[in-house]
C-alpha cells in the first residue's frame, strides 16, 4: 500500500495543474450541492418536526355556534379517523383599532383556552406566562427570535371590551389563533365562532384532510362548518421561499457535478493515454494491475477529499445568509432554519469523493487491461490511422496549413475531444443561464420604479417599538409633501381584514393617489375602484383563488363584498391590496402609514427628504428604494458560479491541449524541422479547440435557454410576465457563441505558447 501511495503522490505532483483542476469543480460543486440539499431540507424537515413536537393540528375547524352547540361539537373527536381531538373553544374576533405589538390595526383573533398544553396543538410558551384570570392575554408570536421582555404588560383597549393585559408571548405551529384568553374572558369577549383542533389518522394529502373532516362532520347541520385551515397549507406557506430558490441553486449543482464527472474523466483518460510508458515501468517493477488502478483512483480521490472539505465549510458558511433570506419574513414558529443539517455534511463529504473515483474507474480501467510489453513499447505519438480521411480533406482545402492541421486533431482523439467540448457546453449553457436570471432578475427588480425623477419614502409614526404620533393630520401630510415639490405621491393604508370563510387574516395594503404600476402584474389590472383587490400568486394559490373570484373582507365588524381584478406578480403569501375607497368602508379613521413620493427629474432627494423631515417629527424619510435581497441573492451567487464553471470548463480545454501537445510532441518537432514558425504552431494549437468552442456554444446556448424557462417558471411565490422571460436578443445570443469560443481559447493558449517555444530538440525527444 506503501508503494501505491507513493506512486500517486508522484502522480499529483506531476500534474499540479490537473490536481488544482479536480478540487476546485469539486469544491464549487459540494458547496452548491450542500445548498440544494439544505433548502429542500429545510423547506419541509424543521416544520415537520416542530410541528410534530407539538402535536399539532391536522386541520383547524371553525364552527357557526349558532348551528351547532358545544356538546355535539365534543363528540366529534370520537368519529372514524379521528386520532386526537381539543376543544370546542370559544373563539372572538377583536377589532383592535390602532397599531399594536408590530402588528396593525384590524382583526385580532381571540380563542379562550385553559391550559396551552393537550391532545392536539400544545401551545409553546417563549416569553412570560400562560392565562390565569380574566383580563390577561397571551399572543402568538410566529415568527424567529424571542419577543422583547419590555413588551409584557402592553395594554389592549377596546371600546365596549374589557381592557386586556399581556401576560405571555407563545407560539402556535398550528397557527391556531392570534392571541388566547381564559374561557371565561373569552365569553366576554362575544364569540362568534366555535374551534376544533382535529389529528387524523389519514392526513397526507388534501383529499385524506377533506374526507377525514367530512367523516368527523357527518350528522351536523349543513353550513356549520365555517373555515376549515389544515397544516399542508401551513407547511406551504412555510416553505415557499425557499422553493423559489430551490430550482436555480440545484440547477448549478448538477451543472457542477456534470463538469466535475467530464473534468476528472478527461484527466484519468489522458494521464492513462499519455503515461502508458509509466503503466508498463509500474508493472514491470511488480505492480498488479488493480494497484495501477489504485494509484490512478488515489491520484484523483487526494484533491476530490480536499476540494470536498472546503466545498462543505464554504455550502455551510453560505448556508446561514441564504437560509435568512429563503425564509425571511416567514411565520417559522419553534422551526429552526438557520442551518443546514450534519447528516448533510457527512453525506456531501461521503457521496461527492465516492462520484469522483466512480467517474474515474472507468478510463483507469484501461490501465488495468493494457499489457506490461505494449505500454512500455509505446511511443509518445497517437496511434495512426485515426481521422485520418478528415485530415486529408482539410489538407486539400484552401486554408492555411496551420489551420487544416488543427482543425484536424479532434479526430485524433474524438473520445477526448468530445469531452473537452461537453465541458464547453456546459461552460456556455451556465453562461447562458445566468445572463437570462440576470436580465430576469433585473427588471423584476425594476418593477414599478418606471421613468421619471428619484423617489422619497416617508414613514409616519418613526421607526422602532417607540412611534412618534405626527401633528399633522393625514390630508395636512400629503398637503406638505406636494408644496414642497412633488410630481407623484401615492398613500398607502395598513390594517388586518379576515376573508370571510377562511381561518386566517390577511394584511391589506391601500393605495391613494398614483395608481400601482400595470407592469407589477401578470394577469388582470390593478385595482381602481372600491371593492376591487389584487394578490400574489401564493396568497391566491393558498386559498384557491384565481382573477374574477369574489370574496368577502371583514374588518371593524364591517364587511365589503370584494372582486379579485389582478394577480401581482409577487405578494406575501398573507397581503392584498386595494384602494383607498375599500379602506373607507372597512376603516373610515384609518390614516396613511407611509408615502411615496416621486420628484421631478434632476430634484435633489435628500434635500426633499430634510425639509420634510423637519416640517413634523412624525416623519421619517429615506431616499430611494430599498434593495431587494432576492435579487442581489440570485444575481450574485449566479454571477460567481458561472464564473467558476466558465473558469473550470477553461481549465478542461488547458488540460485537453495539454495532453494532445505531450502526445504530438514528435509530430511538433518535425513540423518545426520542415520550417513551421512559433506563430504557426500557436495558431494551429488555438484552432484545434476552436471548432470544439463553436459547436460547444451552438449546443450550449439552446440549453442555457431551457434552463432559464424551467427555473423562472418554477419560482412558485413570483409568476414572472413574458417580457422578463424573453430576454434573449441577437446581440446577446451573438455573445454567447463567443463565449464558448473564449472558453476554448482561453483555456488552449498558454499551452500553445508553450509548446510554440518548444526546441526541436526536446520535441524529437522520446518520453
Amino acid at each position: 500500500m506503501s508503494a501505491v501511495w507513493r506512486a500517486s503522490r508522484a502522480a499529483v505532483k506531476r500534474r499540479r495543474v490537473q490536481t488544482f483542476v479536480i478540487g476546485l469543480v469539486v469544491l464549487c460543486s459540494t458547496a452548491t450541492v450542500l445548498l440544494a440539499l439544505g433548502l429542500l431540507a429545510a423547506a419541509s424537515d424543521p416544520f415537520d418536526t416542530a410541528y410534530s413536537a407539538q402535536r399539532g393540528a391536522h386541520t383547524v375547524a371553525t364552527y357557526d355556534p349558532a348551528k351547532v352547540s358545544d356538546a355535539r361539537l365534543a363528540q366529534t373527536a370520537h368519529r372514524t379517523g379521528v386520532a386526537a381531538a381539543a376543544g370546542p373553544f370559544a373563539q372572538a374576533v377583536i377589532d383592535v383599532p390602532t397599531d399594536w405589538i408590530g402588528s396593525p390595526p384590524g382583526p385580532l383573533t381571540v380563542v379562550g383556552r385553559a391550559d396551552p398544553a393537550g391532545p392536539v396543538d400544545r401551545v409553546r410558551m417563549r416569553q412570560g406566562r400562560w392565562v390565569e384570570a380574566p383580563g390577561e392575554i397571551v399572543v402568538n408570536w410566529s415568527t424567529n427570535g424571542t419577543p422583547d421582555a419590555g413588551l409584557l404588560g402592553t395594554k389592549l383597549e377596546v371600546r365596549g371590551l374589557p381592557t386586556l393585559t399581556v401576560v405571555g408571548f407563545a407560539t402556535s405551529m398550528s397557527q391556531s389563533a392570534a392571541a388566547w384568553v381564559t374561557p371565561e374572558q373569552a365569553a366576554a369577549l362575544h364569540p362568534t365562532s366555535t374551534q376544533m383542533l382535529y389529528r387524523f389518522t389519514g392526513s397526507a394529502t388534501g383529499a385524506q384532510l377533506r374526507d377525514s373532516l367530512a367523516r368527523a362532520t357527518d350528522g351536523l347541520p349543513a353550513d356549520s362548518v365555517t373555515a376549515a385551515q389544515t397544516y399542508l397549507t401551513l407547511k406551504k406557506a412555510f416553505s415557499a421561499r425557499a422553493d423559489a430558490y430551490l430550482p436555480f441553486i440545484a440547477l448549478f449543482g448538477v451543472l457542477g457535478l456534470l463538469v466535475s464527472s467530464l473534468i476528472v474523466a478527461n484527466v484519468v483518460s489522458g494521464a492513462v493515454v499519455s503515461g502508458s510508458r509509466h503503466i508498463g515501468v509500474l508493472k514491470a517493477i511488480g505492480f498488479t494491475p488493480n494497484q495501477v488502478v489504485a494509484v490512478y483512483l488515489t491520484m484523483v480521490s487526494v484533491p476530490a477529499v480536499a476540494g470536498c472539505a472546503l466545498g462543505t465549510l464554504l455550502g455551510n458558511a453560505l448556508a446561514a445568509p441564504i437560509l435568512q433570506i429563503a425564509f425571511s419574513g416567514i411565520e417559522t414558529g419553534m422551526a429552526g432554519v438557520g442551518t443546514v443539517s450534519p447528516w448533510l455534511s457527512v453525506a456531501c463529504l461521503a457521496g461527492m469523493p465516492a462520484l469522483v473515483v466512480l467517474t474515474a474507474l472507468v478510463p483507469a480501467l484501461r490501465a488495468h487491461r493494457l499489457p506490461a510489453a505494449q505500454a512500455i513499447s509505446a511511443g509518445g505519438a497517437p496511434r495512426t490511422g485515426r481521422g485520418l480521411r478528415v485530415q486529408r480533406a482539410l489538407a486539400s482545402s484552401r486554408l492555411p496549413r496551420s489551420v487544416s492541421l488543427g482543425l484536424g486533431h479532434p479526430f485524433a482523439r474524438p473520445v477526448r475531444a468530445f469531452m473537452t467540448m461537453a465541458a464547453i457546453v456546459l461552460g456556455v449553457t451556465t453562461v447562458t443561464l445566468a445572463t437570462g436570471l440576470t436580465s430576469t432578475m433585473v427588471s423584476y427588480a425594476q418593477t414599478g420604479r418606471g421613468p421619471g425623477g428619484p423617489v422619497v419614502n416617508v414613514l409616519v409614526g418613526g421607526q422602532g417599538n417607540n412611534p412618534v404620533k405626527p401633528l399633522l393630520s393625514d390630508a395636512q401630510i400629503e398637503e406638505r409633501l406636494r408644496s414642497l415639490g412633488a410630481q407623484e405621491v401615492q398613500a398607502r393604508g395598513l390594517i388586518q381584514v379576515g376573508l370571510v370563510g377562511y381561518a386566517q387574516p390577511a394584511f391589506g395594503n391601500f393605495y391613494r393617489g398614483s395608481p400601482s404600476p400595470t407592469e407589477a402584474f401578470v394577469e388582470g389590472r390593478p385595482p381602481s375602484g372600491p371593492s376591487e383587490i389584487a394578490a400574489g400568486p401564493s396568497f391566491l394559490t393558498e386559498r384557491g383563488l384565481a382573477v374574477g373570484d369574489r370574496v368577502t373582507l371583514e374588518a371593524n365588524g364591517k364587511r365589503a363584498a370584494a372582486t379579485v381584478v389582478g394577480q401581482l406578480i409577487d405578494s406575501d403569501a398573507r397581503s392584498l391590496e386595494s384602494t383607498w375607497e375599500t379602506l373607507v368602508r372597512l376603516a373610515p379613521d384609518s390614516r396613511a402609514v407611509d408615502y411615496a413620493v416621486r420628484l421631478a427629474p434632476g430634484a435633489d432627494a435628500r434635500a426633499y427628504a430634510d425639509a420634510v423631515d423637519a416640517t413634523d417629527p412624525g416623519l421619517d424619510s429615506g431616499v430611494g428604494y430599498s434593495v431587494n435581497a432576492a435579487t442581489t441573492t440570485v444575481i450574485g451567487f449566479s454571477s460567481v458560479f458561472s464564473v467558476i464553471l466558465t473558469l473550470v470548463a477553461s481549465l478542461g480545454v488547458f488540460n485537453t491541449v495539454l495532453l494532445n501537445t505531450r502526445d504530438r510532441r514528435r509530430d511538433l518537432g518535425m513540423l518545426k524541422s520542415i520550417g513551421m514558425t512559433p506563430r504557426q504552431v500557436v495558431a494551429m494549437t488555438v484552432t484545434s479547440v476552436t471548432g470544439l468552442g463553436l459547436a460547444g456554444g451552438l449546443l450550449g446556448i439552446p440549453l442555457g435557454i431551457v434552463a432559464h424557462r424551467l427555473v423562472v417558471d418554477n419560482v412558485g411565490i413570483v409568476v414572472f410576465p413574458e417580457s422578463m422571460k424573453d430576454v434573449w436578443h441577437a446581440p446577446q445570443l451573438a455573445g454567447m457563441l463567443c463565449a464558448g469560443v473564449a472558453i476554448a481559447v482561453l483555456g488552449a493558449l498558454i499551452p500553445a505558447r508553450s509548446a510554440a517555444r518548444m526546441t526541436i530538440a526536446t520535441a524529437l525527444h522520446t518520453e
